[in-house]
């Protein structure tokens, strides 16, 4: 067996590693985060994020499918969306806090 089968063996079932391939994307991080502060419309998001409107709806429409975000449309005129954070999606702020917390005593502007 070589040593990159034993390591996807041992590894492969890793709660954290699977978290990080599920929420881990630059993108999908930026929203949960942004989306920290409540309901938000597309724009709103789009501006908070800096992030391109096709980047920005690929990545609500997965973290919706994986249900850490909500949609809601409101049939006003003119119609808005909004989007917000399901239970999942809040129960990762906590390890957001950790990440933040990590972030400030290692990384530097150095790096």
């Amino acid at each position: 067996m070589s040593s990159d089968a034993t390591l996807e063996t041992k590894y492969g079932d890793c709660p954290v590693i699977k978290t990080l391939e599920e929420v881990g994307s630059r993108w999908r991080m930026t929203v949960i985060h942004v989306l920290r502060e409540g309901e938000l419309r597309f724009n709103e998001l789009k501006r908070a994020t800096d992030a391109n409107s096709q980047t920005l709806s690929r990545v609500l429409d997965d973290l919706e499918e994986k249900e850490y975000v909500d949609r809601r449309v409101d049939d006003g005129s003119p119609v808005a969306v909004y989007y917000s954070l399901t239970p999942k999606g809040r129960e990762l702020l906590s390890a957001f806090d950790e990440i933040y917390e990590w972030g400030q005593k290692w990384i530097t502007d150095e790096t």
